[in-house]
């Protein structure tokens, strides 16, 4: 019986431990990660959680300069030469000493993009091109017509959620903290807060009628590998202009007691023409801060009540104009 609780239960458990972390200032100092080619774990060392799987906890950040998409002077190569690499991290410190970023550093690397190996995604198919007609990035920038309610407020601002699967790092809120128990690993996200609880033990996905934010995540191992199967996406959300029925299949690999080898591959028939591969080293950081936003925070209340100001103002302008 006992057994039976503490199934049950484990989900809960690790979500326990996570709610416990301690909120103490964040050790941003990261070393710099090597080309995905590069990347090698040591023969000689295991990193083993107690009942003997891969032991990947521990708190991380994938925070980097290095773009998603290879610029076009970098066309036809992978990496950088030491020069262009030097001139990289010149700007990179130019850039964080005038904007609230989070420190970053740069690989070497010239995209995150591996495959395919020119480091840009795939072209978008016909449909994906018309979707994109008029299409609001609901993360990134406020709706252009009038704020009559919270629902008319992008994701971010209402603190629903950041950005969506596969996480790129931007200049700010890279962090993760990942907590492993028995038949579960779950992956605290600094932005906005979410835990993801990815179960190990061979259950099938959700019903596809249901449809989640960041999908339905299903893992298991290969090797030392954990490789996560994700589906069940809502149509609330595209990344990089993706549909809710991509397919994301993540990789994590821990190649260095401060570094694990993250991977992602996506595929959605209806906006690329074919599946992309990127690689993103995460780096070992101090514990995460919490990230105190909600979706019933001041900033709506402040952003509500302009709209209302505006909306009298204009009232008044039409009746004086009679």
């Amino acid at each position: 019986m006992s057994e039976r609780i503490l199934a049950v239960n484990t989900p809960l458990i690790v979500v326990a431990l996570l709610v416990c972390l301690p909120a103490a200032a964040q050790d941003r100092t990261a070393s710099k990660a090597a080309a995905p080619s590069a990347v090698k774990a040591s023969a000689a060392k295991k990193w083993l959680t107690p009942w003997g799987d891969p032991d990947l906890q521990g708190s991380w950040s994938n925070t980097a300069w290095t773009p998603l998409e290879r610029p076009a002077k970098y066309k036809g190569r992978e990496l950088m030469t030491p020069q262009e690499r030097a001139e990289e991290e010149k700007r990179r410190v130019q850039q964080e000493r005038v904007a609230f970023y989070d420190p970053s550093w740069s690989d070497g690397r010239t995209s995150l993009i591996y495959d395919p190996p020119d480091g840009l995604k795939p072209p978008l198919t016909p449909e994906a091109q018309r979707r994109q007609i008029g299409w609001n990035e609901s993360l990134r920038s406020e709706p252009p017509g009038p704020i009559n309610g919270p629902e008319d407020l992008n994701l971010r601002t209402r603190c629903i959620i950041r950005d969506p699967l596969p996480r790129i790092p931007a200049n700010y809120v890279n962090n993760y903290e990942i907590v492993q128990g028995p038949g579960f690993v779950s992956i605290f996200q600094e932005s906005t807060h979410e835990t993801r609880v990815i179960p190990l033990d061979g259950r099938p996905h959700l019903d596809p009628r249901v449809r989640q934010w960041f999908g339905d995540s299903r893992g298991h191992w290969e090797g030392d590998t954990l490789v996560v199967d994700v589906t069940n996406f809502n149509n609330r959300t595209r990344f990089e202009g993706s549909t809710e029925n991509m397919h994301l299949v993540e990789r994590w690999k821990r190649v260095a007691d401060d570094r694990i080898d993250y991977r992602f591959t996506v595929s959605d028939p209806a906006t690329w023409t074919k599946p992309w591969s990127a690689a993103i080293a995460w780096n070992k950081s101090g514990p995460v801060y919490e990230y105190a936003c909600h979706e019933d925070n001041i900033d709506m209340y402040a952003i509500l009540s302009v709209a209302r100001a505006a909306d009298r103002k204009a009232g008044e302008a039409a009746k004086k104009s009679k």
